[in-house]
């Protein structure tokens, strides 16, 4: 079975653009071009492909042929930048790539794997929780992802990229409030965290209670505020909202200050973290995964 790559690509701009009329205007062509394309593909794979909801989202075939659309463009870019290298022209078209990565990760050590990209190469950086920026591999979104997920999602391969470490934080008023016994036993810290309010970067966001269970031995229902903003998030912290988990190499400087302090010394949750991509050996996939390995060189090992 063979697919038409104008079919591919046209489920693929409605899964991304979320309609068929927004799918149509970014083809520059009509709706009903849109539609006939789709029913096309659903005949030839015998089944629904998109489903028509606001906004539209790929059935589990529909996610199998987004994918393959994402991996027949990154293929078709790279051989056109390869053809251009061997006949000694300047670099055309750019390519475009699409990659998950987690809020934290963002914020501190995975710009320095984009530093020197080729002028060729776009990046389309999706902010997405580790927990789950796999979906976005499996749906065909996202070419790449930086994910807690160590199982391969199917079509992909997976490197692990060492462990993200957060630290319990919070303003010393808080700290001196609630945590003054640092040697309290996990049932008396399970309370303590049971009352204090945590900040969140949002409702996915597992990190405090994972920490609250992984030192008290409990599972706590917790008072939460949530920032899903990096820069908001630390200054509710320094306001003295609550405590949070914020990545040892972002609190460097609010410790140093004394503006944040550890309401748990000497404890601390380490996260793991993989590098998944699609099972493509392309120049351009390559590359990236290089870099994102040498950059990941920061975060903790086991």
């Amino acid at each position: 079975m063979t697919f038409d790559a104008e079919h591919l690509r046209t489920l693929a701009a409605v899964v991304d653009e979320g309609s068929f009329d927004a799918a149509a205007r970014s083809l520059h062509v009509t709706p009903s071009a849109v539609s006939q394309r789709i029913k096309a593909l659903e005949q030839q794979v015998g089944g629904v492909v998109v489903q028509r909801t606001r906004p539209c989202l790929p059935t589990a075939a529909g996610e199998v042929l987004v994918r393959l659309a994402g991996q027949v463009d990154v293929l078709a870019r790279d051989a056109l930048a390869e053809l251009g290298a061997v006949a000694g022209e300047q670099p055309g078209g750019r390519r475009r790539l699409a990659v998950a990565v987690n809020a934290d990760s963002l914020s501190t050590w995975f710009p320095a794997a984009l530093a020197g990209l080729p002028d060729d190469v776009l990046v389309d950086l999706r902010r997405e929780d580790q927990d789950l920026s796999a979906q976005l591999l499996r749906d065909g979104t996202v070419a790449a992802a930086v994910t807690a997920e160590r199982r391969a999602v199917q079509g992909c391969r997976v490197r692990p990229l060492g462990a993200m470490r957060y630290v319990a934080l919070a303003a010393p008023r808080v700290r001196d409030r609630w945590f003054a016994d640092r040697d309290a036993a996990p049932a008396s810290l399970a309370e303590t965290f049971g009352r204090v309010p945590a900040v969140a970067f949002n409702r996915a966001d597992g990190l405090q209670h994972a920490f609250v269970h992984q030192v008290a031995g409990a599972r706590v229902p917790l008072p939460l505020h949530f920032a899903p903003e990096q820069g908001a998030f630390v200054a509710l912290l320094r306001a003295g909202l609550g405590w949070g988990m914020v990545p040892e190499q972002a609190a460097t400087a609010e410790r140093a200050a004394g503006a944040l302090v550890d309401v748990a010394p000497g404890r601390w949750l380490d996260v793991p973290l993989f590098w998944q991509h699609w099972a493509l050996r392309t120049p351009m996939l390559d590359d990236l995964t290089d870099r994102v390995l040498r950059a990941a060189r920061v975060l903790h090992r086991g």
